[in-house]
């Protein structure tokens, strides 16, 4: 049996942290030959709700399940961690302004950087679920400088997935039988949902039956964009059961690689690719090998897309300059 892998969640008895309790312990994230020890995070008013997720995962008798530890210490938490999923965050309330919310959450995110860097793995892999995710996750890098960079990354398969399951739907071709989905920049309405690399049954999507250019700058673009609110307004909640599916894919792909020629949406950061500066948290095509990921390159940029990727990483820096001073 493998050594049990460490895996930290922080916001842990909240919506998306309990669905990805369960997950993890039954095999989902690492497969169905890697035992794990999950390190649950909470805030101290939520510790009582915690020791209730503890109890049922005890009670679930994961045969992968090497142990459980609930605290509101965030060294504790992340003590040598191998992955960290960074779940917990400040919502938007009423009539908050975005720089607000951004410098709000750097009071979270600046913290579980310093954590990090202090007493997990040194080569730990950081998602960063929690909104806004990519300039949360730039937050909580510069605040563990002696971890590498390349090891803080924000979620945008969520929109990835998005996009398949709208694209299949309007193609009646099932989702496994597309590949290369591509959402560039932003976990906003911003993000740029691409289809001009995207293939269905090995055709090219834009050329598929029911996609032409009126559907997919109207229709698909915007629904993807404003999916998540979509779902508010139809649930009364955020995204929770879709969201941690969507963070158990990012990280399975990133420890385990990617598939073939297919590649995934990761926010990471970015290094001059595609006329992205670094400096920001920017979602790419990635592909994943050996628990290393690497943006596709070579990908031809259309002026339409050059436009809406610009866009992107506009918000992108102005959401860093907002954050300057915790950087």
């Amino acid at each position: 049996m493998n050594r049990p892998k460490r895996v930290a969640i922080t916001g842990a008895a909240g919506q998306i942290g309990y669905q990805l309790c369960f997950r993890i312990a039954s095999g989902d994230l690492l497969g169905p030959n890697q035992p794990v020890i999950l390190q649950l995070i909470e805030i101290a008013p939520a510790l009582d709700a915690l020791k209730g997720v503890v109890m049922e995962l005890e009670d679930a008798a994961f045969p992968l399940l090497a142990g459980v530890e609930a605290t509101a210490d965030l060294e504790t938490g992340f003590k040598d961690a191998d992955y960290a999923i960074l779940v917990g965050a400040k919502p938007r309330g009423p009539g908050m302004e975005r720089a607000d919310l951004l410098s709000e959450n750097g009071k979270i995110f600046g913290p579980q950087g310093r954590a990090l860097n202090a007493v997990a793995s040194r080569d730990v892999k950081v998602l960063v679920v929690g909104n806004p995710a990519n300039t949360n996750a730039l937050i909580a890098q510069a605040n563990a400088p002696d971890l590498p960079k390349e090891n803080f990354t924000a979620m945008t398969r969520l929109d990835h997935n998005r996009a398949l399951a709208q694209l299949a739907a309007r193609t009646g071709i099932h989702h496994t039988s597309i590949r290369q989905m591509t959402i560039w920049g932003n976990h906003s309405s911003t993000q740029y949902p691409d289809l001009h690399h995207t293939l269905v049954a090995g055709k090219p999507a834009m050329e598929a039956e029911g996609v032409d250019a009126s559907w997919y700058e109207s229709d698909f673009i915007p629904t993807v964009q404003q999916r998540g609110a979509a779902i508010i307004k139809a649930r009364g909640a955020s995204s929770a059961a879709s969201a941690a599916s969507a963070a158990i894919d990012h990280i399975r792909d990133w420890a385990l690689g990617t598939d073939g020629d297919d590649w995934v949406s990761m926010a990471v950061p970015s290094d001059g690719s595609y006329g992205i500066e670094p400096g920001v948290i920017y979602s790419f095509p990635c592909t994943c090998e050996n628990g290393q990921w690497s943006i596709v390159q070579g990908l031809e940029i259309n002026e339409f897309s050059r436009a809406r990727m610009d866009a992107t990483d506009q918000e992108l820096r102005e959401e860093r300059a907002a954050v300057e001073s915790l950087l």
